[in-house]
């Protein structure tokens, strides 16, 4: 989507973004390109095995290549004390590998030279001698008794446990079911998947021996996090850290963790004394950070004969790879996944969530959804429509007798969430109309009748955004609160600083205007301040669709309180109380007497000259805010998607999908829609061709994009979008958040439409992706096959 229209004088609505100035003339700054004098170049040996025993690692050649100038070993690591990391969800991973590699690709050594060609060829230099283990790679398998312990290294570690967590109440849960008299279950797997941003990760660290600092420019979403876990990884003072987070090209959550490179890089510049760059290549990208889903998920779903939802219950199996390193709330080790009762009004519910270790990369990002919501939305989603099915009743009939309705919001959930407000009937509604569901319903049964394979799915979703209240949500200990500071200068130009980084979601142009809606400033007039922790106020950062419901409610809050000090200076200016001036935008003015007032750029002068104010009140139009939500907000949506199959080859066509969503009140709609398309794009490749797939030994079978297949325009139909808003009142503006909405909702439609197609072949489920191969297998009777997807 290009976004155009036409700019608008302040506030709210549709204006090209400000970021696109320099990115589409290609003067973006993004972490490869920083260059600083001296600069030396990183690259990483990684493991060729999944599991294998480390007994030597020899490092005498390449220390002798003439431009080598350190390498570095899980050895040389052991002795600084720094071989191993905190991981964002209480565990510990290693920096370099010590005892044993755990997944294929893991870091085993660290070269450093003068140039990243020579850093690359010296790792070819670097013998090591490798004791092949048995692999995981198979969660099912994990708690198998003979399967290896993959992490050994943890005290008292027998098996590859990792957490057995619940929610909902399972008494009345099994009760309901009891009495239930449909029930009916599905195994349903969410393979894993991979971001895939188009900028791979990075750092260049720069330390200085002189003043103890170090400045580290990276591609993280969350450079005050990070910053955090450096100072507990390398013992350095917080305050001697500077995290520089530039523009990035793209993270959809896979540059929340913490990796190994960045770390590495930082001990890189410490031993040598010069800056270190390290960038990944794509190959590494994919097989080494941040996975997501690749949750084996068991549902089931009991109901009335005619179509009413009792109860829902669930159980997970979770692979979280070799390390633990979520970046989950820490209360909630499965993320939000206990919003699986998704949109339905139901009597009880309940989920069973394990997580394990396998020897794959660490997973489980918040890939493009708020932590688990993808899974969960998918689950309920497919259930619906697998009792569908065993009901003969049309699918987006049943949804419609079992959503909730507006007159029940606040509603309280089975599993203990408060969905703030919505009218969710009509939003399913209004997306029927917009497809011409009853003519797709006609033309599908008369197309059946000469043997053609059409399907319409329907998925509807709640996202439950904005982590988080810290009452509830922290990580590491950090409640997930976020800082904004506002300053309006003397002319009235004002500079906002904030504590997300964006990846895209133009956040220089959405929090500008948000300061504009409130002082009635032109969003031109705003500078936005991100990814820099000297600059910015702390907050947790990027991720879950928090960006807006959190630090643009702090923005809202922030620029408030500017407003109210501008009334204490324009009510000395005008020598009246400031109880009797009434605010438009733009200016404060007296009551009764609309001529008498002043603009807010003429309060800003005067709160720099020598106006005398009231006593105790300090001049300048600053102020600063650190915003603790009271809840989460819940963007809501109903989508459907319209598929043709060719029964020959299982070649599935998108022919139409329309989506509607409600994120409340809309900033720039330009943006929003953006947004949407980007997130439809992710669910329609992660439901066709999207999969990690792994062998028997643990080799990764998708390194590349010619084996990890991205959806193209060739893939993806024309979307047609739609909108109902319902503000939330869990926000200063009323923004729900939708970063990640259609993310969330897609897959489940675009799986729904193509079982629909396949129902006169009997096919009631087909789990992801569904390439060509797979579907094919679904109309002969075959199972699904993950490697089917590596073309």
């Amino acid at each position: 989507m290009t976004a155009t229209g036409e700019r608008t004088p302040m506030g709210f609505g549709r204006m090209i973004r400000k970021e696109d100035a320099r990115f589409i003339r290609g003067r973006g700054n993004y972490v490869d390109d920083v260059q600083l004098p001296g600069m030396l170049y990183g690259a990483v040996l990684r493991s060729p095995y999944a599991h294998a025993r480390i007994t030597s690692v020899d490092t005498t050649a390449a220390e002798a290549h003439p431009k080598v100038k350190a390498v570095i070993t899980g050895q040389t690591l052991e002795g600084l004390n720094l071989a191993w990391m905190p991981t964002l969800s209480y565990d510990v991973q290693a920096v370099l590998a010590t005892d044993k590699v755990r997944f294929q690709g893991q870091e085993v050594a660290f070269v450093v030279a003068e140039d990243r060609y020579a850093a690359r060829d010296a790792l070819e230099l670097i013998d090591v001698d490798y004791e092949p283990l048995p692999a995981v790679a198979d969660a099912r398998h994990a708690l198998d008794p003979d399967a290896p312990v993959i992490r050994d290294d943890l005290e008292g570690r027998t098996d590859n446990r990792i957490f057995d967590w619940q929610a909902g109440d399972r008494a009345r849960t099994d009760a309901v079911f009891e009495s239930a008299e449909v029930v009916v279950a599905e195994d349903i797997l969410y393979p894993r998947v991979h971001p895939a941003p188009l900028e791979t990760c990075g750092a260049v660290a720069d330390f200085d021996k002189v003043t103890g600092k170090l400045t580290l420019w990276s591609t993280t979403q969350a450079p005050h996090a990070h910053r955090t876990v450096y100072a507990l990884v390398a013992g350095l003072p917080e305050h001697k850290i500077r995290v520089i987070s530039p523009d990035i090209g793209g993270g959809f959550g896979g540059k929340v963790p913490v990796y190994p490179g960045y770390v590495l890089a930082i001990v890189g510049s410490i031993v040598t004394g010069k800056p270190v760059k390290w960038v990944e290549d794509r190959s590494e990208n994919l097989m080494s950070t941040g996975f997501a889903r690749d949750y084996h998920m068991h549902g089931e779903i009991a109901a009335t004969p005619d179509g009413k939802i009792l109860g829902l219950r669930v159980k997970v199996l979770a692979d979280h790879g070799a390390f633990n390193g979520t970046a989950q709330p820490t209360k909630f080790p499965a993320g939000f996944f206990h919003v699986f009762s998704g949109s339905y009004d139901l009597q009880a519910a309940h989920c069973d969530v394990t997580g394990v270790y396998t020897n794959k990369a660490p997973g489980g990002v918040a890939y493009a959804c708020s932590f688990r919501i993808t899974e969960a939305v998918y689950l309920v989603e497919r259930m619906v429509d697998v009792l569908a099915a065993e009901l003969g009743v049309d699918p987006a009939e049943l949804r419609m007798k079992n959503l909730l309705r507006p007159e029940q919001f606040p509603y309280n959930s089975p599993t203990g969430w408060e969905y703030d407000s919505g009218d969710y009937p009509r939003a399913l509604q209004l997306a029927m109309d917009m497809v011409g569901y009853a003519d797709l319903r006609r033309e599908q049964a008369e197309k059946r009748e000469r043997g053609e394979l059409m399907g319409v799915g329907v998925s509807f979703f709640t996202e439950a955004v904005g982590a988080g209240p810290r009452k509830h949500m922290d990580i590491l200990g950090l409640g997930m609160a976020d800082g904004a500071e506002l300053r309006v200068h003397p002319t009235g130009k004002a500079v906002l600083r904030i504590s997300v980084q964006s990846q895209g979601q133009g956040h220089e142009t959405t929090f500008a205007q948000i300061v504009a809606e409130e002082l009635g400033i032109s969003p031109d007039d705003v500078e936005v301040v991100h990814g820099d922790t000297d600059q910015t106020p702390f907050g947790l950062g990027t991720y879950g669709s928090r960006s807006t419901p959190v630090s643009g409610a702090a923005t809202a809050v922030v620029t408030r309180k500017v407003r109210e000090r501008a009334r204490i200076v324009a009510s000395a200016m005008l020598e009246v109380s400031p109880d009797d001036l009434e605010w438009e935008k733009g200016r404060w003015f007296v009551r009764g007497d609309p001529d008498q007032g002043r603009t807010i750029q003429e309060i800003a002068m005067a709160a720099h000259s020598g106006l005398e104010l009231p006593e105790g009140v300090e001049g300048h139009l600053d102020a600063t805010c650190v915003y603790d939500p009271p809840n989460l907000t819940y963007p809501f949506g109903a989508y459907i998607c319209v598929v043709d199959v060719d029964p020959g080859t299982g070649k599935v066509t998108l022919r139409k999908f329309v989506a509607v969503d409600d994120c409340g009140v809309r900033i720039n709609p330009t943006i929003v829609e953006g947004q949407v398309h980007g997130g439809l794009a992710d669910g329609v490749g992660m439901a066709l061709m999207q999969v990690m797939a792994f062998d028997d030994d643990g080799n990764h079978l998708g390194s590349t994009f010619m084996d990890y297949l991205l959806p193209t325009s060739m893939e993806c139909p024309s979307w047609e979008l739609g909108e109902t808003v319902t503000p939330s009142p869990h926000h200063p503006i009323g923004a729900k958040g939708v970063g990640e909405s259609a993310t969330v909702g897609s897959p489940a439609a675009v799986v729904n439409a193509v079982v629909d197609a396949l129902q006169p072949h009997g096919v009631r489920h087909v789990d992801m992706p569904l390439t060509p191969a797979n579907v094919w297998r679904a109309i002969q009777g075959r199972p699904f096959r993950t490697d089917l997807a590596i073309t």
